[in-house]
């Protein structure tokens, strides 16, 4: 899991900015309806929706903003209609690509993606060649100075989570899809202060990458992180600690 928290790690890092810019709002904007339009407007009979708006909250998203994109998503306001598409292709090095694309224009988007991959030694491929290297989990962050590391194992491991690593100042709770918002519950109940908490995808294995290839990999995944159709980006490739915060600076 550790090429996952490092890319996680700069992604984070790299929100603060995505917020001045608007980005970030935009990508939430585009959960919240999505989730309202497929399960409805109660956050407490709809977890992705609960979800996603503690993750705006997080974000410093404006209350007005999240119940205007709430009533966008069930029709109350007029809104764009959004539909979900999933991509995969290849990085430099032969790494596996999974990209989460929320679009208006399909045509559009396929387009604008092909042609980053193709420029950065990547290349678009069919549905399902690397979706299968992917396992989807749910990972909670808790801040270190905020809770005891074996009681929240205890209290994690109980309702379901499959480990506890650490990363940076934050404990790591990583679960089963299908465990998330149970486990998720199981710790706000017993107060323990939730950094982020959100539904991933996990690499089966990892390309280790060095040199031209981890700078050129980089590039491109702050390409695609940068699109305004991609809601996540998610790949299997592994840099050493050191190198990777000498090409993210």
């Amino acid at each position: 899991m550790s090429g996952h928290s490092k890319w996680a790690t700069i992604k984070r890092k790299k929100g603060k900015l995505d917020a001045q810019r608007g980005k970030l709002f935009s990508r939430l904007n585009k959960e919240i309806m999505i989730a309202a339009r497929d399960s409805g407007s109660d956050p407490d009979s709809n977890p992705r929706l609960r979800t996603a708006i503690a993750t705006a909250k997080a974000a410093n998203m404006p209350q007005d903003n999240i119940k205007r994109a709430i009533q966008k998503g069930t029709g109350e306001l007029p809104g764009t209609t959004y539909e979900e598409i999933t991509y995969e292709g290849y990085g430099p090095g032969g790494v596996a690509i999974l990209m989460e694309v929320v679009t208006d224009n399909r045509n559009r988007t396929v387009a604008e993606i092909r042609s980053i991959l193709s420029k950065n030694g990547g290349n678009l491929g069919e549905t399902g060649c690397v979706g299968w290297m992917f396992d989807k989990k749910g990972v909670i962050r808790i801040p270190k100075d905020r809770a005891n590391e074996d009681d929240l194992m205890d209290l994690a491991i109980e309702a379901g989570a499959e480990d506890l690593a650490t990363e940076d100042d934050n404990y790591e709770i990583y679960t089963p899809f299908a465990d998330f918002y149970k486990v998720r519950s199981a710790i706000e109940e017993k107060g323990f202060p939730i950094e982020s908490a959100e539904i991933t995808m996990i690499p089966q294995n990892y390309i280790k990458l060095d040199g031209k290839k981890a700078e050129q990999m980089l590039r491109l995944m702050s390409l695609l992180d940068e699109h305004d159709d991609i809601q996540d980006v998610y790949a299997n490739f592994d840099i050493d600690d050191e190198l990777m915060e000498q090409l993210s600076q």
